[in-house]
């Protein structure tokens, strides 16, 4: 069933604006598949990352908001180029040596170096599925040389031989001088050595259906040919073509309503699109999302080795942390690195302890109603992420049940919220480990602060109550009556108390530490820093 219009028209965030296009659209034309039809691509040379999850939840995003909005099914595609050939062997393989030997071959014709599927991209399509499996995305799995093989394409191919020149005439302005003549949109696999970065074409022969090739063209010096030549049919994957036709092949034969892709494929999507129509189809609707970033602002490579990845994350915050990090702008370049976890797990959990007090319009606007689809999730612990890191950065244990001895003090309806909690204790204990320890340095108390600190200590020690607020107040109190800048003080009861200039709200944390232990430990920290001092 479909939403209300009037409801519709107050949902504004962009997967809601990507749905209001699609159903604009196809409003005017049925779907080729008979639904709205997703498509998400995936290049299965490498194990499946953080951008593949990103790609794929973005476009669950859409998919769902467009359910929503129109009470219409959908479909999604996962599709894998698994007919893409071996250019070089991965430094993460076992068995480089088996992989050596048919370098410029398809992956599906490889043998798996792992030893678990019957080749390469078997093993590396296996491991997306259960990837995509893991975080429960519904969708339906196409591997192209099944595609090509299975005569899927064939129609496809066909017109691409019938609009050879078209096609060429699309791509050769994109490339440079000496490559317009050699390029062509089909890639002829060898019959004699199976290999597809070897081959050339020599003539095509739309009325016959096939086209004349030879294996004559090594590969950078590190793939030989073998100098067979032959003519072949065009279908049933005796020959695939380059990847903006590839895309736009895939387009047309499924007939894709919508695929995003990143802004460094803006340019192959336009062309691909302008193929697609050549073929006979519209090509789907598209939006490109902006790369991700490392710290320093620079672009993610795998060769530098700057990126995040998506077991790290998922080591230090929750995966639903990283899926709002995912959902926020995906129109603007995001910085991935390990500092915003901490950040972006409390973001999540504010907007799920909220999502139960919004009204309908709201819960449809927020993000909890995305990353947590068909459930209405609660989070009622007066608890955030920061608090725990500073709270296992005093208590120094690994061990989750003495933390929650400090958190059922501090919060005894917290145990409601234990799955969650339980969750985020483990990651903060790592987090601290990682990236907390290696950079702790206690600090006493400069001449002019020293003061404001035994006074606050003073108040400790003579209140009798566990109020966050209140000992928020008295410690704003504090500075306020000595004059000095305030933020400087909390800063140093921060580098004092957690051997960090920066903190959580400090009565939020004297309250979960416990008063007498906040007292203790500050007393502890500057006989010790005294005495270090001589």
């Amino acid at each position: 069933m479909a939403l209300d219009p009037s409801i519709v028209k107050r949902l504004k965030q962009w997967p809601y604006r990507e749905a209001k296009q699609l159903e604009k659209v196809l409003r005017r034309r049925t779907p080729k598949s008979g639904v709205a039809l997703f498509e998400t691509g995936y290049g299965p040379s490498g194990l499946p990352h953080i951008g593949t999850f990103a790609e794929v939840a973005r476009t669950t995003w859409v998919q769902r908001a467009y359910e929503i909005m129109t009470g219409q099914p959908t479909r999604l595609y996962a599709f894998s180029d698994d007919m893409d050939g071996l250019r070089k062997v991965p430094d993460n393989v076992p068995n480089a040596e088996l992989l050596t030997e048919h370098l410029g071959k398809p992956l599906c014709d490889i043998p798996d170096p792992f030893g678990e599927a019957e080749s390469y991209s078997g093993y590396m399509n296996l491991k997306l599925q259960q990837f995509l499996d893991a975080f429960g995305f519904q969708y339906e799995f196409k591997a192209s040389h099944t595609q090509y093989r299975g005569g899927v394409f064939n129609e496809g191919l066909g017109r691409v031989l019938d609009n050879y020149e078209a096609i060429r005439a699309v791509i050769l302005p994109t490339l440079s001088e000496e490559n317009r003549e050699a390029w062509s949109p089909f890639m002829p696999i060898c019959e004699s050595c199976g290999k597809v970065y070897t081959t050339r074409l020599l003539a095509t022969h739309p009325e016959r259906g096939t086209i004349t090739y030879i294996c004559d063209q090594p590969y950078k010096d590190s793939i030989p040919a073998c100098g067979h030549q032959n003519e072949v049919p065009v279908t049933d994957g005796r020959v695939k073509v380059g990847w903006k036709v590839d895309w736009a092949l895939r387009w047309f034969t499924y007939g894709v309503n919508y695929e995003m892709y990143g802004k460094d494929l803006i340019d192959s999507a336009r062309l691909s699109s302008e193929i697609c129509r050549i073929l006979g189809e519209p090509p789907p609707q598209g939006f490109f999302y902006e790369m991700f970033l490392d710290g320093q602002g620079r672009k993610i490579s795998k060769s530098i080795g700057n990126g995040m990845s998506l077991d790290e994350w998922l080591t230090y915050g929750p995966l639903e942390s990283l899926s709002l990090f995912i959902f926020k702008k995906p129109e603007q370049a995001s910085r991935l690195h390990f500092d915003i976890v901490p950040q972006h797990t409390d973001e999540y959990l504010q907007h799920r302890a909220k999502f139960g007090e919004l009204d309908e319009i709201k819960q449809f606007g927020s993000p909890i109603w995305f990353i947590h689809p068909d459930e209405n999730p609660t989070f009622g612990a007066k608890l955030n992420y920061a608090a725990l890191l500073n709270l296992v950065s005093v208590l120094n244990t690994d061990d989750q049940e003495v933390v929650w001895g400090y958190l059922k003090r501090y919060d005894p309806d917290a145990e409601a919220d234990k799955d969650v909690i339980d969750g985020l204790i483990q990651r903060a204990l790592n987090y601290f480990r990682d990236f907390v320890l290696p950079t702790k340095e206690h600090q006493l108390p400069s001449a002019e602060m020293r003061p404001v600190v035994d006074a606050f200590l003073a108040f400790l020690a003579t209140y009798d109550g566990a109020d966050g607020t209140e000992i928020q107040n008295a410690a704003y109190a504090c500075g306020k009556e000595a004059g000095v800048n305030l933020r400087a003080f909390f800063g140093t009861m921060y580098q004092l108390l957690l051997g960090q200039p920066q903190g959580p709200r400090l009565g939020t944390f004297v309250a979960l530490f416990g008063v007498e232990n906040t007292l203790a430990l500050a007393r502890e920290q500057m006989a010790a820093l005294e005495s270090a001092q001589g």
